[in-house]
């Protein structure tokens, strides 16, 4: 690309005594294609100008590359280097901005991993008024994941999960009693309220525990199920859970659990810890660590 563009200024400087002549019409049949040999000709005429006229290739590689770095840095955005920043990052939220997060520990083997996701009281208030009632009373801690498909859904939260030889029921506790409250689609990284189907279920009232994260094209449940949540940390946790070997029934054959869930009002960005090839990682907010964390925070 630089060798290319090299050459149309070193066109342009050795061309200017030409200017006053006439130009011949512009063929309509050009070639689609770029003629054997060509690439090979541009690199012998760019040496052979570098022989010649050293000082000005040079300047012209010069503005070439000062130019080349405008253009990449002008194509960052979703960072914290953007001029303009995506409401949607959590790193680029501003310093006096409250959003209230749900931090999720969830044992993965010998494993624990956080996924975190902000709760939309504006559009569903009962919703997530019951969640928040949930996690501070401790409901969900213990839980296990019941259902995952690859790729596409991470479901939790059935009460019924505290109890590993009950695995036959798993899926079918809680009860359909919150209000519905469809206002948000599936997007992915969405967190919306399981229920039972519209035959017994016509008013789609909301499982009063039972959750399930987005991780697919569920764009045919919009406007059928209440989302009331949006994953900003932990999407690729999410991921690798969909893709544990599972039963028949969709129900992971290893049991993978949640250890607890905090609900908190965090002000300002989250802080970026690291950048992974499966990811950006973000460090909790204060508010949601347990006391060994604050403590191993001060020391180190």
């Amino acid at each position: 690309m630089k060798r290319s563009l090299t050459l149309f200024f070193l066109t342009a400087v050795f061309a200017m005594p030409m200017a006053n002549a006439q130009i011949p019409a512009i063929p309509t049949d050009l070639p689609t294609e770029v003629p054997a040999g060509a690439a090979e000709k541009a690199a012998g005429a760019l040496e052979a100008a570098k022989v010649v006229a050293p000082d000005q290739v040079k300047k012209v590689e010069e503005k070439i590359e000062k130019e080349s770095k405008k253009v990449a840095s002008a194509g960052v955005k979703g960072t914290t280097k953007s001029k303009t920043r995506d409401v949607r990052d959590p790193a680029g939220w501003g310093p006096d901005e409250v959003h209230k997060l749900a931090v999720v520990d969830l044992k993965i083997g010998r494993e624990t991993s956080t996924v975190m996701f902000e709760l939309f009281a504006s559009d569903a208030p009962k919703t997530v008024a019951n969640f928040v009632a949930n996690s501070d009373s401790k409901l969900y801690d213990g839980l296990a994941v019941h259902r995952a498909i690859d790729s596409y859904l991470v479901q939790t939260g059935d009460p019924l999960t505290s109890d590993e030889d009950a695995r036959d029921k798993w899926g079918t506790g809680g009860q359909d009693r919150l209000p519905a409250e469809i206002k948000r689609s599936h997007k992915l990284g969405a967190v919306a309220m399981a229920r039972r189907g519209d035959k017994v279920n016509p008013s789609r009232l909301s499982n009063d525990s039972q959750f399930y994260f987005v991780l697919g094209n569920m764009a045919g449940l919009d406007g059928q199920y209440t989302v009331f949540g949006q994953v900003v940390a932990g999407l690729d946790v999410l991921e690798s859970i969909s893709r544990v070997p599972t039963d028949s029934n969709e129900c992971p054959l290893e049991r993978i659990e949640i250890k607890a869930v905090k609900v908190v009002d965090h002000k300002g960005p989250l802080i970026e810890s690291q950048a992974t090839n499966s990811g950006r990682k973000f460090t909790k907010p204060f508010a949601a660590k347990g006391p060994l964390e604050r403590f191993l925070e001060r020391v180190w």
